[in-house]
């Protein structure tokens, strides 16, 4: 659906975004995730034809978004971090305005008007100034005026960013429903709500695509670096003999001495596959009674810090730098 080829945005002597190359695929919710700066925001605006690129391309279901901007925005609905409402209309009047704008037709209009009411559920509010509702319903027209003309993409920046738990949990469930219809891209920060939503996670840092895959494989490329904790009745010497005649295991490392006469032990695992199994089985027939087994698996937050966590040369600029030249070279 979406292919972003070697795309490269730099203002002045910064780079927000740098050889970013990734493809999108239909009908699926993928996260764009890194800490402030990392460019998401640039991304998403040069993807959605709001911004010029300096080098690189993008297509959106074949279509070039520098060369074909009319035809290819048609097929993106774009909610931005801070939502393009007018304060002093009505939703109803808004999403008329939006629809006129977008090009959709006499015919359609209305039906595509109480369509997207519907499924922002926003139709109570439809004739109430936008000044006066809540922020989680003005997120709510902000979505439904994206899913206006019925593009085959919607783009999301940081949909939830201001909303109370109960709102964050309502706009969640929206988007997971949109994407019975449309592919989906989520901008976020938030781990949990990366990992609660999408499909796919594509991590950007310092303008750079550092992993691409979904939530279960990176975290599966990073238990390697995940541990078992045991508590074994029994003597330290005996437990090192039956860890060390293990082929699975890496290394082991005691923690503090009990007073019960058992031990607890931290094993490392050589490969990534889950060796608790084998461990019961091998102390269970050296007698070495297992009181506790844990796995301490690779959570989503250590993935993101492995990936991020390195400072840049400078300081990025990432919105702030928004007002430089607006051209593609």
């Amino acid at each position: 659906m979406i292919e972003v080829r070697h795309l490269t945005k730099k203002y002045g002597s910064h780079t927000a975004v740098e050889d970013l190359s990734f493809t999108v695929e239909d009908g699926r919710i993928y996260g764009l995730l890194g800490p402030n700066g990392a460019g998401k925001t640039t991304t998403m605006n040069i993807m959605t034809g709001c911004l010029g690129a300096t080098s690189g391309e993008v297509f959106v279901d074949g279509c070039d978004i520098f060369d074909e901007p009319a035809k290819t925005k048609k097929k993106i609905g774009y909610l931005p971090e801070m939502p393009p409402l007018y304060a002093d209309m009505t939703p109803l009047e808004y999403l008329k305005f939006v629809a006129d704008a977008r090009g959709v037709s006499r015919a359609e209009r209305e039906e595509q008007i109480e369509r997207v009411m519907d499924i922002t559920q926003i139709g109570e509010m439809q004739d109430r100034l936008i000044k006066n509702l809540s922020k989680g319903y003005r997120q709510r027209v902000g979505i439904a005026q994206s899913l206006l003309g019925n593009p085959e993409v919607i783009i999301l920046d940081e949909p939830t960013v201001g909303l109370d738990p109960k709102q964050i949990i309502e706009i969640r469930d929206l988007i997971k429903s949109l994407a019975k219809d449309h592919t989906v891209i989520l901008s976020s920060h938030i781990l949990g709500e990366v990992q609660a939503v999408c499909d796919h996670i594509l991590i950007i840092s310092h303008g750079k695509l550092v992993a691409s895959d979904t939530p279960e494989n990176l975290e599966k490329r990073f238990s390697g670096a995940s541990t078992v904790d045991l508590c074994v009745k029994g003597d330290k010497q005996r437990i090192s003999d039956v860890l060390g005649g293990l082929a699975c295991v890496s290394e082991h490392t005691f923690r503090e001495d009990e007073t019960d006469g058992s031990a607890r032990v931290c094993v490392t695992p050589k490969g990534t596959e889950d060796i608790r199994e084998e461990l019961f089985k091998a102390f269970s027939q050296a007698d070495l009674p297992i009181l506790n087994m844990s796995l301490n698996k690779a959570s989503l937050e250590d993935i993101f810090l492995e990936f991020t966590e390195e400072e840049p040369a400078k300081k990025p600029r990432g919105k702030e730098a928004k007002h430089g030249r607006n051209l593609r070279a």
